[in-house]
């Protein structure tokens, strides 16, 4: 079984027009299967900081250690994470800023991603960086009530490409648990 294969099974009440008795509103009860989403919501701004973690030896290595200009550094780091995390990756299912934020990278079949996979993914990292924008408008009762733009990095690609997932290390179990049911 496959991870994009799991279906969780949810009741909706929705109401009717009708009312029993004692004047309460009847509902129906439906049963919809929906898609397992083992990810955690906004995940981005984790994965954005855990990015930089991983960047940020290779930076301090080449400006310090090989006395590189700031943004040579920089530009060097990036084949150098791109590398290191294709490797960490395939191995433990995560890097060193991964690991600061307890996230792990599985693949469709609950397995921490291969090296070819993992090379992939990492490489289409780059493509993840193109920034969201989108207005911001405060709800009504707001008390700060400042209008805006904010920027998200929609860091989903690799992930939708390569088939793999960012889950949180406390969710592997629940993971492997519904991996090894049977899909009746």
């Amino acid at each position: 079984m496959k991870i994009s294969e799991i279906k969780e099974k949810r009741i909706i009440h929705r109401p009717t027009r009708n009312f029993d008795r004692l004047g309460n509103r009847i509902y129906n009860e439906f049963e919809y299967e929906f898609p397992y989403n083992p990810g955690h919501k906004n995940n981005e701004t984790e994965r954005l900081f855990a990015k930089i973690i991983d960047m940020l030896p290779f930076i301090l290595l080449f400006y310090f250690g090989f006395h590189q200009m700031v943004f040579i550094s920089i530009l060097l780091s990036i084949p150098s994470v791109i590398l290191i995390g294709t490797i960490t990756e395939s191995y433990w299912g995560t890097t060193l800023g991964k690991r600061f934020f307890k996230i792990k990278v599985l693949d469709d079949y609950g397995h921490y991603p291969g090296v070819f996979k993992s090379l992939i993914r990492n490489l289409l990292c780059l493509a993840n960086f193109c920034p969201i924008f989108t207005d911001y408008t405060p709800p009504p009762n707001s008390v700060v009530g400042v209008e805006g733009t904010q920027m998200n990095f929609s860091m989903h690609l690799n992930n939708k490409i390569c088939k793999t997932y960012i889950v949180k290390d406390k969710k592997i179990p629940e993971i492997k648990k519904l991996l090894k049911k049977d899909p009746l």
